[in-house]
């Protein structure tokens, strides 16, 4: 049996724009908090560094870390998105 395929569409259901706004916003704050968990971090790395404290030190190397990463998804989300669609739609 086959069955037709189905595609993704902007006009299928209301509140589409609304939805990219609202999803373009939840990015916008992503990327902030992400600026501020690296600022936050390295704040507590150096002061850990400083006060010769590892603890406090390592904790603020792995939360710039993280913070990286967190913004480097974000930054790439639409790319990783409409990548991986396209690698699904090409299953047969």
């Amino acid at each position: 049996m086959f069955l037709a395929a189905i595609d993704p569409n902007t006009s299928g259901l209301p509140g589409i724009a609304a939805l990219e706004k609202i999803v373009g916003a939840l990015l916008t704050y992503g990327l902030i908090a992400a600026v501020a968990g690296i600022a936050i971090s390295a704040i507590a790395w150096a002061l850990g560094s400083h006060s010769s404290n590892p603890h406090v030190a390592g904790r603020g190397k792995t939360g710039v870390l993280v913070s990286l990463a967190a913004a480097m998804l974000i930054g790439a989300s639409n790319t990783l998105v409409s990548f991986f669609q396209n690698a699904g739609s090409a299953v047969h």
